[in-house]
C-alpha cells in the first residue's frame, strides 16, 4: 500500500514539476520522507525518477526550441563534477535546509509578483547569452547544493535565470531541464558509488512518473499561458522550500 501510495504522489509530483521544467527530486523527496522511507533509499531514488522526468522534458523543450545549448552549457560544465563530488559527501542537514529553505521561500515571492509583468520581462530578456565566467560559477555552487540535498538543481537555477534577466520564462525552463537531468545523472552515479540502493517497486514509479511527465510538460508547453506558468513555478518553489524547513 506505501508503494502505491508513493506512484500516486510521485506522478502528481512529476506533473507539477515538469509543467515548469523541473524534474521533482525535492517533491519526490518530502513524498518519501513522510511515508517513512529508509534513508538510504531517498536520495539514490529521486535521483532516479528525476533521470526519466527531466529526460522527458529535455526532449519536449528541446524540440520546441527552448533549449539553447550555448546557455546550457556554463551551467553543466561546473555542475556536473561538483554534483558527483558533493553527493558522496554526508553533512548534518539541519543548517543548511533552513538556509535553502528560506532563500528558495524569498524566490517564490519574488516569482509571483514578477508574473504580473512577465511579458515585459520576457521580451527584455529575450536573445541574451548567459556569461560564462558567471554561469561557471552558478553552475559549481548549484552543483554542490544538488549533490548534498539530493535534487537535480533546477529548483535554485530557474529563478535565478528569471531574476538575472538571462532568458524568458518558457527558456529558463528549458535550460533547467537540460541541466537538470545531466546533474542528476553525475549526482546518482556519485551517490551510488558513494552508498545508497534502489528500491524493487521503482520500475513501478518511473510509469508514474514518466505519465506524469508528459503531462506536465504539454502545460507547460502548449496549455499554461506564460503567466500561469510563473505562478506554477512559484508553487513549485513554496512546495521545495516547505519540505526543507519542515521535514
Amino acid at each position: 500500500m506505501t508503494g502505491l501510495l508513493a506512484g500516486v504522489g510521485f506522478f502528481i509530483v512529476a506533473v507539477l514539476y515538469s509543467s515548469v521544467g523541473h524534474a521533482g527530486a525535492s517533491g519526490y523527496i518530502a513524498a518519501m520522507a513522510l511515508l517513512g522511507f529508509a534513508p538510504d533509499t531517498i536520495r539514490p531514488t529521486a535521483l532516479a525518477l528525476n533521470l526519466l522526468v527531466g529526460g522527458i522534458g529535455l526532449l519536449r523543450f528541446w524540440r520546441e526550441g527552448h533549449v539553447r545549448w550555448r546557455n546550457v552549457l556554463p551551467f553543466v560544465v561546473a555542475s556536473a563534477p561538483a554534483a558527483y563530488l558533493a553527493a558522496q559527501v554526508h553533512l548534518p542537514r539541519q543548517g543548511y535546509s533552513l538556509l535553502l529553505g528560506g532563500l528558495l521561500l524569498v524566490a517564490a515571492f519574488g516569482i509571483f509578483r514578477s508574473a504580473s509583468r512577465v511579458l515585459a520581462l520576457d521580451a527584455q530578456a529575450a536573445g541574451r547569452q548567459v556569461p560564462w565566467a558567471a554561469g561557471l560559477a552558478v553552475g559549481a555552487a548549484i552543483g554542490v547544493l544538488s549533490g548534498l540535498t539530493g535534487t537535480g538543481g533546477a529548483i535554485f537555477l530557474t529563478p535565478l535565470l528569471l531574476f538575472a534577466r538571462w532568458m524568458p520564462t518558457r527558456d529558463a525552463s528549458g535550460t533547467s531541464v537540460a541541466f537538470v537531468w545531466i546533474n542528476s545523472l553525475t549526482g546518482l552515479a556519485g551517490l551510488l558509488h558513494a552508498t545508497g540502493t534502489l528500491p524493487a517497486m521503482l520500475p513501478l514509479w518511473l510509469v508514474a512518473v514518466g505519465a506524469g511527465a508528459l503531462l506536465g510538460s504539454q502545460l507547460g508547453l502548449r496549455w499554461l499561458p506564460v503567466k500561469q506558468l510563473r505562478y506554477a513555478l512559484a508553487l513549485v518553489l513554496l512546495v521545495a522550500s516547505a519540505k526543507l524547513l519542515f521535514a
